[in-house]
């Protein structure tokens, strides 16, 4: 049974910090695509962050120099580090695996169409 586990979502003041840990089972981990996803209220799916089997990582403009996305292949485990947190980056952050660009929907609906998803993990920045 494919299972991905995001944990360390919270509320926290603009400026400071969490760490996303999204634990994951039932399929090759160290051939996969991770990536973060997050789903504001009223928004689309979007993209925050991914790292590719090879490494690669990808980060959207908001984010860039704030998020650290990190993997540990031994603990079959990805992370998303993030810094100087503003008010817009609140929202439920989902984990997935080999899913990409979301196509324009809610994550919940993205969730359903392909990839493996965790069930997201509630990060709420106050101003």
């Amino acid at each position: 049974e494919v299972q991905l586990v995001e944990s360390g979502g919270g509320s926290v003041q603009a400026g400071g910090s969490l760490r996303l840990s999204c634990t994951a089972s039932g399929f090759t981990f160290d051939d996969s695509d991770m990536g973060w996803y997050r789903q504001a209220p009223g928004n689309e799916c979007e993209l925050v962050s991914s790292i590719s089997d090879d490494g690669y990582t990808y980060y959207e403009d908001p984010v860039k120099g704030r998020f650290t996305i990190s993997q540990d292949l031994a603990k079959n485990t990805v992370y998303l580090q993030m810094n100087s947190l503003k008010p817009e980056d609140t929202g439920v952050y989902y984990c997935a695996a080999d899913y990409g660009f979301p196509t324009g929907g809610s994550c919940e609906a993205e969730a359903r169409t392909a990839g493996y998803w965790g069930q997201g993990t509630q990060v709420t920045v106050s101003s």
